[in-house]
This record gives C-alpha cells, sequence and structure tokens, in this order.
C-alpha cells in the first residue's frame, strides 16, 4: 500500500509536482486543469540533490534483522497465494486467506482498518491501479491481478505485492505485466551507495516508455519498516542524480505502477480504489529492499 502527499494550489512559477525541474507551468499545469479533482493528489518531491537524508532513515542492525523477519513473512504469504488465485474464486477469499495466516504467524496486517480501510490486503485487477478492496469480484480467466500484502511482525513491516495471472491471458496483458516485473528488477539494479532515488525513477520510466507504456505519478515507493510509511519517498519517475542519496541502512520500497495507456488515475467513490482514465490494464511489482554497503538485500525476495 502507498501513500501521497496532497499537491495543493501549485502556483505557476513553482517547480512541477513530476520532479522535471521545470516550472509548473511549462509542464504539468495544462494537464492537470483537465483532470477531475480526485486525481489531483500528487507526489511533491522533498528534497534536491545535494542534501543528505535524515540520520533517522538510517536502520540499527537489530531493526533490520526484524524487518526481515518481517519481509520473510511477507514473502510466504504471497508463495501461499501461488498455488490458490485462480479463476472462480472472489478477492474477499484471497483476503481471507492473507488474514488467517498472518494472524496464526502472530502477526497483524498493516491495510487493516488502516486510515478506515476495511481489509487485510489490496486486490487490484485489471484496470484498477492500487489500492481496491476485496470483495465479491470473483477472478475470470484472462484477468491479471495485484495482491499487496503488508504485515507486521513484532512491531516491524514488511511490504510487497505480486501480479497473478489468471487462465488464459492475452499476449497485450502478459507483456505488460513481464515489463512492469522488469521496471522493478531495472530499478532495483540502480541501489547502491553513492546513488541517488532519481537514479531509480529514471531506469523504471524509460524501460517502460522504450516499451510504449506509461508510469503512474500520483503514487510512490516508500521507507516502511518502523512505520508503514516512512521517507524517504520513491518516484518510479524521476532524473538520474537528483532526489536524496543512498545510504547504507535506509529500507524502503520500490514499486511501479505501470499502464498500458494513459498514466493518470481517479479514485473510485469508495476512497480507496485508484483505476486508469482510459479504461487501460495497470500492472505492478512491489519489494522492500536494505540499502547494504555493497549494493542492495531485496528483503522480500
Amino acid at each position: 500500500m502507498r501513500e501521497t502527499k496532497g499537491l495543493g494550489e501549485l502556483g505557476r512559477n513553482d517547480p512541477c509536482w513530476c520532479g522535471s525541474g521545470l516550472k509548473y507551468k511549462k509542464c504539468h499545469m495544462a494537464g492537470d486543469s483537465r483532470t477531475p479533482a480526485p486525481e489531483k493528489t500528487r507526489w511533491i518531491p522533498q528534497r534536491s540533490s545535494g542534501q543528505r537524508a535524515p540520520s533517522t532513515l538510517i536502520k540499527t542492525d537489530a531493526q533490520i534483522e526484524g524487518i526481515r523477519k518481517a519481509c520473510r513473512l511477507t514473502r510466504e504469504l504471497l508463495d501461499m497465494l501461488e498455488e490458490r488465485v485462480a479463476a472462480g474464486i472472489s478477492t474477499d477469499e484471497i483476503n481471507g486467506w492473507v488474514h488467517e495466516m498472518t494472524f496464526s504467524r502472530g502477526a497483524k496486517s498493516a491495510p487493516l482498518n488502516y486510515k478506515g480501510f476495511p481489509k487485510s490486503v489490496c486486490t487490484s485487477v485489471n484496470g484498477e491501479v492500487c489500492h481496491a478492496i476485496p470483495g465479491e469480484r470473483v477472478l475470470v480467466s484472462g484477468d491479471i491481478v495485484n495482491v499487496d500484502v503488508s504485515p507486521i511482525l513484532g512491531g516491524f513491516y514488511g511490504d510487497a505485492s505480486r501480479m497473478f495471472l489468471i487462465g488464459e491471458v492475452s499476449e497485450s496483458a502478459r507483456r505488460l505485466v513481464q515489463v512492469t516485473r522488469e521496471c522493478l528488477e531495472i530499478g532495483i539494479a540502480q541501489v547502491r551507495p553513492g546513488g541517488f532515488v532519481g537514479d531509480i525513477g529514471q531506469a523504471i520510466q524509460t524501460h517502460a516508455e522504450k516499451h510504449g507504456f506509461s508510469v503512474v505519478r500520483d503514487f510512490v515507493g516508500h521507507g516502511v519498516g518502523v512505520r508503514f510509511h516512512e521517507e524517504p519517498q520513491i518516484p518510479h519517475f524521476g532524473r538520474k542524480g537528483h532526489g536524496p542519496p543512498l545510504l547504507p541502512g535506509m529500507i524502503f520500497t520500490i514499486e511501479p505502477m505501470i499502464n498500458a495507456g494513459d498514466w493518470r488515475i481517479k479514485i473510485l467513490p469508495d476512497g480507496w480504489t485508484a483505476v486508469t482514465v482510459d479504461g487501460s490494464l495497470s500492472a505492478q511489482w512491489e519489494h522492500t529492499l536494505l540499502v547494504t554497503t555493497e549494493g542492495v538485500e531485496v528483503l522480500t525476495a
């Protein structure tokens, strides 16, 4: 599950919310003026390159070990679903399986009752980008579904999501899911001490757009571990060498949401479910990872 920060009313000459470095009037202002109000919840750059991240972002050895255990459970929850998610089951059944296994391990589900979210997982199908609430919807052959799980174990958080292809999936849907997974892997490959958050975003954006897809701007990866959502924010678009520096001991998610069509989204009346504005398919993969002194450790792999 992701967190966004409100755009508010940007001035014409303010830096654009997308991190391009251009003024708002020269970048996204015209498009945003045609966007319905619910879509105007955007990520806002928090720091420029050259500024050091607060020391509170660096996890202690004890915290890292606790987060590692929570991430291990996260992976096991998703592995459990591999043999169960299929045509004919409802998204609420997925929620029930995750909820039961989470509590059987002495853990809790972070999404449950988080700011009013009523379920233990998010199950986003086809054109649903993220935060879809499990319910009576029954999966059918041809669907693609993202399941996002976030357990709390011993006071520490894990967070990951995985795509599931249901039955006979179209080649175009399969290609979107594959390219999105490649985006995640390419983003992870940028993580090393001395790098910057913008390195991750640029690599993901370049790969997605090379294949004719678009990157969702409204939701970003985030620090995680001691709390559900922490700094730094990890946009899946951006400029190399920009943003907060990557330092050993940081733990955060990379979770690109890639659309087959327009990158823009809208929020449904339930207040949670984000869908593509044009009805196109959307896919997402997510891992929680640790910046090490040598490079990166994927904690939910």
